[in-house]
């Protein structure tokens, strides 16, 4: 890793990116972005973005890594699909209030507890996405259930850097009103799955908290904080 030093622009590409990312076809195995064809990547971005002498540039933030894809793969936007998936219960079974409660997965690379989601295959739609990554992640399907989905976002991923970055669209499903929350089981990508009560975010946070001494992915807790 190069860190900063006198003003010199921080330099880093994870070693899994360019070893298993490599092999098991999650990361671009091209390591110089000068020798990539960026027309056809600039034309299907969900959010548009500038090459400046070969090089993408982060149209969104800038992060503490200038050069390289710190913990990501894929140079400039990876394009993502996150599915949130909602349900009321009541807090005692004959009285009380109605709770909203949502599935969370605690994330495997130990960044904290995320929605269920992942990367939009190339040719898929992201809402199909959401719907494989919430199987794959939970094991719960929903063949019956009604999504919806919004604009394509950028996330403030903390494995980003100014030349890797990623946007998410936000799959929607509720169940609404239950009596037992469908089982999950955190599998994949994920280390487990739980349904989490979230009358509001900040209600989310403390349940984390208290619960599975967790915290909110940081990608996510903007977007969960707007949805909530």
């Amino acid at each position: 890793m190069n860190e900063e030093v006198a003003g010199t622009p921080r330099t880093y590409t994870h070693p899994d990116v360019l070893a298993s990312g490599v092999r098991d076809g999650w990361a671009d195995p091209i390591t110089d972005p000068t020798e990539i064809d960026w027309a056809p990547r600039q034309a299907a971005a969900a959010i548009p973005f500038r090459v400046i002498n070969g090089r993408p540039v982060n149209p969104c933030e800038r992060t503490s890594v200038r050069y390289g894809r710190n913990e990501l793969g894929h140079w400039a936007e990876a394009l993502a699909a996150d599915a949130l998936v909602s349900a009321i219960r009541r807090r005692y079974r004959w009285l009380g209030r109605w709770d909203r409660w949502i599935l969370m997965i605690e994330r495997g690379d130990g960044h904290g507890w995320a929605l269920p989601g992942g990367h939009v295959d190339p040719g898929e739609q992201p809402m199909d996405a959401a719907v494989r990554e919430l199987d794959e992640e939970t094991g719960l399907r929903l063949p019956n259930a009604v999504w919806r989905s919004t604009p394509p976002r950028y996330v403030p991923d903390p494995r980003a850097s100014d030349e890797a970055w990623m946007v998410t669209v936000l799959c929607t499903a509720d169940l609404g009103r239950v009596r037992r929350f469908p089982k999950v089981t955190g599998d994949d990508d994920a280390a487990r799955a739980a349904w989490v009560r979230a009358n509001s975010y900040e209600d989310l946070v403390t349940y984390l908290e208290i619960n599975f001494q967790g915290k909110v992915f940081p990608a996510h807790a903007d977007m969960l904080a707007r949805s909530l």
